[in-house]
């Protein structure tokens, strides 16, 4: 447990009196060591999307808070998340994206797994020529699943194992979008990007929920769908976000449109939503198209923004769709000098936190007081067990 322990006693007062999460939170190892247990290994993170792996065979390395992990679609085509070495000496299997034909193979001492994960080849183990030996059991040397699930093409994974089952543990945002639970498309290769930003995640989180920004930092989005147009989405310790009822369709120069997604409630024709899933996903909803943001973190002020467009069919049209990709890379790049603007101010000695518009920052402040909760529950656990 870290030795920089912080008092969030204030972070969970009502939102009227509440200060926001302490410098440290932001800017200190020790206290983002801490948070990767308590917000991000014991809980549903998010890691890749499963476009990421199309077809079958597909191998894709990631480092998700300094764990080597592997995203593999298996010969059955399910999508599974391996941590990425061997279990000989802990070789890393897989350096960079690739098509396995085989077996997924050492590169150390060559022994071999199934895109399954099953360990299916140990060669020269018992000596020369001898493939086996009795000490070593294949049957529970395989490669070291991580507990995982695709929910909106969304890779989701629980490294320490013991979180709720998804669907129950998301249960509340399943049911609120339960009309968007529909076959996505990923747009392809032109709606895919990665923003490099330096901050910490929690403040994309942070500004990602609220529209309070939107007047001086999106002055384009604003000329359409006003301050006054959006609504605060509050579900304490589950998710937060914002919604808009003047949601304005992308339109090509010949009047061409998305295809919308079937079945709505006729109130998606003109509003959209955009939600943070805690602790790092970023959604978003609208009746022609969807988006996946995901947030990982790299340091403490440091992040790597993963943003996927997704739509109701495998078809739509290809300039259209590269548009809509420039519209948002535009409306996300606005925020960088925000984001990293507050993670320099971290650095204030006098700064305490901030205090939160009870009317525009609820969301935020739902945030920090979930932040907050997990640290303090993480904290006592360990204090338990000691």
């Amino acid at each position: 447990m870290s030795k920089h322990i912080t008092d969030l006693s204030q972070v969970r007062q009502p939102v009227e009196r509440a200060q926001g999460l302490p410098n440290a939170h932001y800017i200190d190892p020790a206290v983002f060591n801490e948070e990767r247990n308590a917000l991000l290994f014991s809980q549903w993170a998010g890691l890749a999307v499963a476009a990421d792996v199309p077809e079958i065979g597909d191998a894709k390395p990631i480092t998700f808070l300094g764990m080597p992990l592997l995203l593999v679609r298996g010969r059955d085509d399910t999508v599974r998340v391996f941590q990425n070495i061997c279990r000989h000496r802990g070789m890393i299997l897989v350096d960079e994206p690739r098509k396995i034909e085989g077996a997924i193979r050492c590169p150390y001492h060559s022994w071999c797994y199934g895109t399954d994960g099953r360990l299916v080849s140990t060669p020269h183990v018992g000596g020369p020529g001898q493939n086996t030996h009795d000490a070593i059991d294949r049957a529970t040397l395989g490669l070291i699943e991580v507990r995982s699930h695709i929910w909106r093409d969304v890779v989701w994974i629980n490294v320490s194992g013991d979180a709720l089952p998804f669907e129950e543990a998301m249960a509340d945002l399943i049911q609120r979008w339960a009309e968007f639970d529909q076959p996505v498309y990923h747009g392809g290769e032109n709606s895919r990007f990665v923003l490099d930003v330096k901050t910490n995640w929690k403040l994309a989180v942070e500004n990602y929920c609220e529209s309070y920004h939107l007047p001086w930092v999106h002055p384009g989005l604003n000329s359409y769908s006003r301050l006054e147009d959006h609504y605060n989405i509050e579900a304490p310790e589950l998710y937060a976000g914002q919604g808009t009822w003047v949601y304005r369709q992308l339109k090509g120069e010949d009047g061409t449109t998305f295809p919308d997604f079937a079945g709505l409630d006729e109130k998606w024709d003109t509003a959209a939503e955009y939600i943070a899933a805690f602790p790092n996903v970023l959604l978003g909803v609208h009746r022609d198209h969807a988006f996946v943001l995901i947030l990982v973190p790299e340091g403490p002020d440091h992040t790597s923004e993963h943003v996927h467009l997704y739509y109701p069919t495998p078809d739509t049209d290809a300039e259209l769709r590269a548009s809509n990709a420039a519209l948002w890379k535009l409306v996300f790049e606005e925020d960088i000098f925000v984001v990293e603007g507050m993670q320099r101010g971290r650095h204030a000695s006098g700064f305490d936190g901030g205090r939160f518009s009870p009317a525009m920052d609820g969301p935020t402040h739902c945030f920090h007081d979930w932040v907050a909760s997990r640290v303090n529950r993480w904290r006592a656990q360990n204090q338990a067990a000691e």
